[in-house]
């Protein structure tokens, strides 16, 4: 598998490891404090190539993907569920641990980020979802970013994420009634 565009990634051993996996370059952040030379390294990246956003589905990982976000407009992003990036001894969590598939997985479901004016999903519609507040809302937006390929997140992460990757109500609506379908089965 040929990545056209550059993925960024967090350091040396996730670099190893998306190339053991894909055909691909990559620029590493080099852990959460990212500089300025970097951040330029990817604007020009993101305006030659395309650039992926692939970070560890961690709050440093995360941490990373907002400020690239910030910085640099449009970029692609990649997610791997944290189930699929913990490592054997489960002491730590990171792309450097995912196998070749999830990775394969991950850039398969690459999401566009893209920010519009108008809200498709509402505040509103999260919490009649049973997304934000309330015993399972944890549970269910995990699953949710598991099902629309986006990452798990907190209530306002995920209807930022909502609205970048343009999830359609549909698309919302179809992955919620099986998330609620799923719960009722148990």
């Amino acid at each position: 598998m040929k990545i056209k565009e550059i993925i960024v990634v967090e350091g040396k051993s996730d670099t190893i490891v998306i190339q053991n996996a894909v055909n691909a370059d990559t620029i590493e952040t080099n852990g959460s404090e990212i500089s300025d030379e970097t951040i330029e390294q990817i604007r020009l990246a993101q305006e030659k190539r395309g650039v992926i956003v692939f970070t560890d589905p961690d709050y440093p990982g995360e941490r990373i993907r907002k400020i690239i976000s910030n910085k640099i407009p449009g970029c692609k992003h990649a997610f791997l569920p944290k189930k699929e990036a913990m490592a054997r001894n489960k002491k730590g969590i990171g792309v450097e641990h995912a196998s070749k598939d999830s990775i394969r997985e991950a850039l398969r479901h690459v999401k566009e980020e893209y920010i519009e004016e108008t809200e498709k999903i509402s505040w509103n519609d999260l919490v009649s979802a049973g997304l934000v507040g309330g015993q399972q809302a944890k549970a269910r937006r995990e699953k949710l970013g598991k099902s629309l390929k986006i990452g798990y997140m907190n209530g306002k992460q995920l209807h930022k994420r909502l609205m970048m990757f343009q999830i359609t109500e549909q698309q919302f609506a179809d992955a919620m009634k099986e998330i609620l379908q799923e719960e009722q089965e148990r």
